[in-house]
């Protein structure tokens, strides 16, 4: 079992991957949501030449917003900092996407962006299709080392609908998930292999399983209703709130689409979101407001003992240990953390005293 961290971009805080590196973290994940945080590439190159053992790579870069060219381009110019060091997680963009008021991007067109991505990182020529005009391309010069392709870029995949999951299956290296149900991670490997087969290909023990949460390791005495609880995985708690709010309001509000945990909330989120000032074709941008990184004020009473205990890990350090036992058994291979911005550092730190060394 691996042990990662994903941070939240700021410029100001790269300094946050040497902290990960330092605790022995195996992987720090850097998300890409251009009106939200820093650039992602350029956290990672200050990362990258300030550490030397902890691999690094977006978690996740996002297929919408830049050209599969130049996502291959720029995570190949990182690994010519951190040769070998370097991954590729790759999605469509709940957020990225939406805090513009847009849709992510559609399987069909995700897929053809992975076969691109797969080619150009692997050295080869592809043919590409650039509004309506397909011509083959590849990256020259490689002598010269303005980028590095020498050393294998992973690429994982951020996928969740059946699709989606045979795509990774077809392209990627490994598989980026959230969510708690065991029996979903088997029905989605199932597809990821058999993406695989129908591409020719076969996955092996290389392939890579990276499940993301936020975590909080209790003490005697606490209760889920504690502000040092909530102050740690609200954030995540919230996060999971706005995705399942914008995948009930595509479905057509339909009430089969709300979560259990989220259900006695779900009428006093809908009245918050409804007196928000913005009008509701640009409500996008307050719900999503402090993405991952902060809970917003006002919605800590949202962050109930019930959500917590379906999106996060919270519990004493053998639960959570017992825990990430079962997701082993179920196929995950890294635990991947993300607490709130304000949290991080002693959340890093309580991770790897009380829980990380049961696996090593």
């Amino acid at each position: 079992m691996r042990f990662s961290v994903t941070i939240d971009p700021n410029i100001n805080d790269w300094d946050i991957v040497r902290y990960a590196e330092e605790l022995g973290f195996d992987r720090a994940w850097v998300p890409d949501s251009q009106m939200i945080w820093s650039d992602c590439y350029a956290l990672m190159a200050l990362a990258a030449t300030n550490t030397k053992r902890i691999e690094i790579g977006t978690g996740v870069a996002i297929a919408g917003t830049r050209i599969a060219p130049v996502t291959a381009h720029s995570i190949a110019t990182i690994n010519q900092l951190a040769p070998g060091r370097i991954f590729l997680g790759i999605g469509t963009g709940h957020t990225a996407m939406r805090v513009m008021g847009q849709n992510p991007l559609p399987v069909g067109e995700f897929r053809e962006y992975l076969r691109v991505l797969r080619g150009l990182l692997s050295g080869e020529a592809v043919d590409y299709t650039y509004r309506g005009r397909t011509k083959e391309i590849q990256f020259l010069h490689r002598d010269r080392y303005y980028l590095n392709l020498d050393n294998k870029i992973p690429i994982y995949v951020a996928a969740n609908g059946p699709k989606a999951c045979e795509a990774t299956g077809a392209y990627g290296d490994g598989w980026i998930t959230i969510g708690d149900a065991g029996d979903e991670i088997s029905s989605r490997l199932e597809q990821i292999h058999g993406g695989a087969q129908a591409s020719g290909r076969t996955l092996d023990d290389s392939f890579q399983t990276s499940f993301l949460t936020a975590p909080c390791i209790l003490r005697n005495g606490d209760k889920l209703t504690d502000d040092r609880v909530i102050n740690e995985v609200g954030s995540w708690v919230t996060t999971e709130l706005h995705f399942f709010y914008e995948i009930w309001k595509k479905a057509g509000k339909k009430n089969d689409m709300i979560p259990k945990h989220f259900e006695n909330i779900w009428d006093d989120y809908l009245e918050r979101v409804n007196k928000f000032s913005l009008p509701e074709n640009a409500r996008f941008r307050q719900v999503h407001l402090d993405h991952a990184t902060h809970i917003v004020p006002e919605e800590r009473r949202f962050v109930t003992p019930e959500a917590i205990k379906a999106c996060c890990f919270v519990g004493t350090p053998d639960e959570i240990i017992e825990r990430i036992k079962e997701k082993e058994k179920n196929g995950v291979k890294e635990i991947n953390i993300m607490p709130s911005s304000e949290s991080q550092r002693k959340v890093y730190r309580d991770f790897m005293e009380l829980v990380i060394p049961t696996f090593r």
